[in-house]
């Protein structure tokens, strides 16, 4: 039990690709740039991950079946444009299965030659009663890399160093197995609520993905929008994928 394995679906060139972890995070805020990078940049489904201790559902789109846990790549690439890799999900895993999902993730960049993972994540801060985040203020984006190389590509990106605290879930994982291995590996935090999607979080967390990565020059408040209506998609496919799911083997987050 436990076991998770990536089943390739469509054979692609996948060298110095750069892999987004699409695991749901605080404020849905790793589901929310997973989806959005899915639709901007067209990437098409080459993957599943599956394990016997995932729910038996299908998530249909398009009327086409799709496992709950999916890869995506970019089909064509115009000279100069990096490839992208997406992993993305509506699942929140049990505890004991993340350490094997972060090693499957690793394993199938690994095999890939893929040359950076990704996670993107909401931080919680604790505040005083009463004070609430300014959805118009200044949110920082901090991140920490698994090598001087991932470290030095935060600093170039203008990210705040996330000096303390604990990172969990998949990104966690990821984190200790780039080290491990001297693999680039870095996580993105943006300020989020944790009791509900996080669009503002998410679009600043595309805004430093674009700045270090894609070189699109993408917008944040246009960013905020898209993000916001793919909050409420996600709200729905999160609610509806709990109903049919088994409790026992997955936690799905509200959102």
């Amino acid at each position: 039990m436990g076991i998770v394995e990536i089943v390739e679906l469509k054979r692609m060139d996948l060298r110095n690709a750069v892999v987004i972890d699409g695991f749901p995070s605080v404020g849905l805020v790793s589901s929310i740039v997973a989806n959005y990078l899915i639709a901007l940049l067209k990437l098409e489904y080459i993957a599943v991950m599956d394990s016997d201790s995932f729910p038996t559902l299908s998530l249909i789109r398009n009327g086409e079946p799709l496992g709950p846990a999916r890869v995506y790549a970019r089909p064509a690439l115009k000279p100069g444009e990096p490839q992208i890799v997406v992993f993305s999900t509506e699942l929140q895993p049990s505890a004991n299965l993340l350490r094997n999902i972060g090693s499957a993730i690793m394993d199938y960049a690994q095999a890939q030659k893929c040359r950076l993972i990704i996670s993107a994540g909401g931080l919680v801060v604790e505040r005083e009663e009463g004070v609430e985040i300014d959805d118009k203020g200044e949110i920082a984006v901090y991140g920490i890399g698994s090598t001087e190389e991932a470290q030095k590509m935060l600093l170039d990106a203008d990210a705040e160093p996330f000096v303390e605290g604990v990172i969990s879930g998949t990104a966690g994982v990821l984190l200790n197995e780039g080290k491990r291995r001297g693999f680039n590996v870095i996580t993105l935090l943006a300020e989020a609520k944790p009791d509900t999607a996080d669009a503002r979080a998410a679009a600043l967390i595309l805004a430093t993905i674009d700045q270090m990565i894609l070189h699109m020059n993408l917008n944040v408040e246009p960013l905020c929008k898209e993000a916001e209506r793919l909050e409420a998609q996600l709200k729905v496919i999160h609610r509806d994928a709990q109903k049919k799911s088994r409790p026992s083997d997955v936690e799905i987050p509200y959102g």
